[in-house]
């Protein structure tokens, strides 16, 4: 089953998708943020035109497992492109995308001066492959 995941942002939304067998993600794309409803259209066009199954949405969760405030954001978002599209559309923690995507290009080997720019693909990759590590022990 293909997925596709998505990181939103203040600034860029990143996108992930899986390979038709739900075992890895890759960075897809990145989509410069308009507005909730546009972006979610965007969102939903993207799915459709890769044939998607699911999309899971990164949502920050404090301590005690509740949304933060970008959380909240996150799961506005949601409830949005679920207005857009057939697709289901599930919500999934995404602890330390950001954090685990810069240090995978630092392991990888890229130079500081090319760190620099959007992690927002890359983290919505790592989400996508914390939900695919999750489903395939279960």
């Amino acid at each position: 089953m293909k997925i596709l995941a998505v990181d939103p942002g203040e600034k860029n939304i990143g996108l992930a998708i899986s390979d038709e067998l739900g075992i890895s993600a890759k960075p897809l794309a990145v989509i410069i943020h308009i507005q909730r409803e546009k972006d979610a259209a965007r969102v939903a066009e993207i799915a459709t035109e890769k044939g998607v199954e699911l999309i899971i949405i990164g949502q920050s969760l404090d301590d005690a497992g509740k949304p933060t405030f970008t959380g909240r954001k996150s799961a506005r978002f949601a409830k949005a492109l679920r207005a857009q599209t057939e697709i289901p559309v599930k919500l999934w923690d995404e602890f330390r995308s950001t954090q685990i995507a810069r240090e995978t290009r630092v392991k990888m080997g890229v130079s500081r001066k090319k760190r620099g720019g959007h992690l927002d693909d890359v983290a919505a990759a790592v989400i996508l492959q914390s939900y695919l590590d999750r489903e395939i022990e279960n």
